[in-house]
């Protein structure tokens, strides 16, 4: 059976139980990481520091960022800590608004935005 989607555009599709990063990899193929498997999501103020012109890949061996071409465009960059794991996923999505509530539902996100 499949899980219901909660939430898809071109870059992230949400169901209940996992969240899909599209063009995750180097040859652009997807990542399924399931809720579980993450610690917590910190949700940030795009910058030049913190990735905002970051298109796809990493700057700093820590945070892999999945392909977006528009990032610099967004009003929010997720920051993705999975358990076990030190390094993290940073992405953007198209309606950060609706994402922050679905991840604040599921007591994922354990800052308030920066302003």
């Amino acid at each position: 059976m499949t899980e219901e989607t909660v939430y898809s555009d071109s870059l992230v599709k949400i169901t209940g139980k996992s969240i899909l990063f599209r063009r995750y990899g180097f040859f652009e193929g997807d990542r399924l990481v399931q809720f579980s498997e993450i610690e917590k999501i910190v949700v940030k103020k795009p910058s030049i520091w913190n990735g905002r012109l970051r298109f796809h890949g990493t700057g700093d061996f820590k945070t892999w960022f999945p392909k977006d071409f528009q990032r610099y465009k967004r009003d929010k960059i997720f920051f993705a800590s999975l358990r076990h794991k030190w390094w993290r996923i940073g992405f953007t999505v198209e309606n950060s608004a609706t994402v922050l509530k679905i991840f604040q539902e599921k007591g994922l996100i354990v800052n308030k935005v920066d302003r």
